[in-house]
């Protein structure tokens, strides 16, 4: 025997979205609408319990009215990798007249034929961080196994992204940059050997300056003694002449 159609209307219908980061807990909403003129008494299952905190997991739904149910993700570390397998389903049933809230006891005298079952599977929607850090790998991939293209076809480099323009634009500017510093370090250095030249140079006219401005010894002492020859006053001159005669007219006499 089939089960009935599901009388609620749930929104979404397939699928419970979770957007990432996943670091804290992250909340989506399943909205149950009751169209019809019953109560419905409803319970909300999960096959990752531990995963998952469901508020409220159960209770019944006036006709024509509408429950909001928070599916709250528990932390975890993501892996984009790793397939997620997790699913929810919404178990509904008639609630039968004076029914309370409590409904554990119903459920467990319910028979199959009462049941009417929702699954929703569970998708993990990562952020965008790491959406892009994965286009980036499979990009790095397919630039490593490139596809050969006909003559009719566009080149992969003329169908490049506005991102590896940019990319190249900023390598291009940095070499650029590398060399305009090199060059200035070159210049810096013809500079420096100039400037050690020039140094050494002017040394060397300093001291060749100070050797010929100072005479040798032996020079010295010759213009010492002229200089003491020529200060003898001319009497001395006469009175050796005058004893020059003196001894010379002896020997003649």
């Amino acid at each position: 025997m089939s089960k009935p159609e599901q009388v609620l209307n749930i929104d979404p219908p397939v699928e419970l979205n979770f957007k990432g980061p996943f670091t804290d807990t992250v909340t989506a909403e399943l909205k149950l609408k009751n169209p019809s003129e019953k109560r419905v008494c409803f319970k909300v299952k999960t096959t990752a319990p531990k995963r998952y905190c469901v508020r409220p997991n159960s209770g019944i739904i006036e006709p024509d009215t509408e429950v909001t149910v928070s599916v709250m993700l528990q932390p975890f570390d993501y892996d984009p990798n790793e397939k997620n397998k997790h699913k929810f389903m919404v178990q509904t049933m008639f609630a039968p007249d004076g029914a309370s809230e409590n409904t554990d006891s119903l459920w467990k005298e319910a028979t199959p034929d009462q049941l009417m079952d929702s699954k929703l599977k569970c998708v993990f929607e990562p952020p965008a961080e790491s959406a892009q850090n994965n286009l980036d790998a499979n990009i790095s991939t397919d630039d490593n196994v490139r596809p050969a293209y006909t003559k009719g076809s566009v080149s992969p480099e003329k169908t490049a992204s506005p991102k590896a323009n940019n990319l190249e634009s900023e390598l291009r500017k940095q070499a650029d940059e590398t060399q305009r510093l090199q060059r200035e370090i070159n210049l810096l250095r013809t500079e420096n050997s100039s400037l050690k030249d020039e140094g050494v140079r002017l040394r060397k006219v300093a001291m060749s300056d100070t050797v010929s401005s100072t005479p040798p010894a032996p020079t010295r002492q010759i213009v010492q003694q002229q200089q003491t020859s020529n200060s003898f006053p001319p009497v001395i001159y006469l009175i050796a002449a005058l004893l020059l005669g003196i001894i010379i007219g002896r020997f003649i006499l």
